[in-house]
């Protein structure tokens, strides 16, 4: 599922955060841990990589993260806002630098207008600095969707060095 690429670019990644003593976590929901499947693909990532939350239900996304469920209610899992607060929950439960959430619909199905399949938010931040979101609407099956969700979310992390 990785492709060589890929693996470079985390490979790269890992390499810019060890020179700058920088550990990373990441809180996943749709990527159902392909993003530190990645990074911990690469030998040696344990200087670097922190921890990764799988948060593919709602109940994990509040329990592990703190992300409140009435927000979830109110705006829905797969948001701007629930990837803000998956990101900060990040940084609240581990010793992290730099954290990235992702928080989408892979499909193939649970799309709807207002959020249809490929719709993939993100949230990105270093300590000491807000959080950056982002959302795309990535095309193809869901095995396409997750993989441009993982390359995504490198180039964030890459981004917030």
């Amino acid at each position: 599922m990785i492709d060589q690429a890929t693996l470079n670019e985390a490979d790269a990644l890992l390499q810019a955060c060890r020179e700058r003593r920088l550990l990373i976590a990441t809180a996943e929901s749709c990527t159902g841990g392909l993003i530190a499947a990645t990074l911990t693909a690469i030998a040696g990532s344990s200087d670097v990589v922190d921890r990764g939350f799988v948060t593919y239900s709602n109940a994990a996304k509040a329990e592990l993260l703190g992300v409140p469920i009435d927000l979830i209610n109110s705006v829905g899992a797969v948001s701007e806002e629930v990837a803000r607060a998956m990101a900060e929950g990040a940084f609240a439960h581990s010793r992290a630098d730099i954290v990235v959430s992702v928080t989408g619909v892979a499909g193939p199905g649970g799309g709807s207008a207002q959020k249809p399949v490929g719709l993939v938010w993100f949230g990105c931040q270093r300590r000491g600095r807000p959080v950056t979101t982002i959302g795309h609407v990535f095309p193809g099956d869901r095995a396409e969707v997750r993989r441009a969700s993982v390359a995504e979310a490198l180039r964030l992390l890459r981004e917030a060095i």
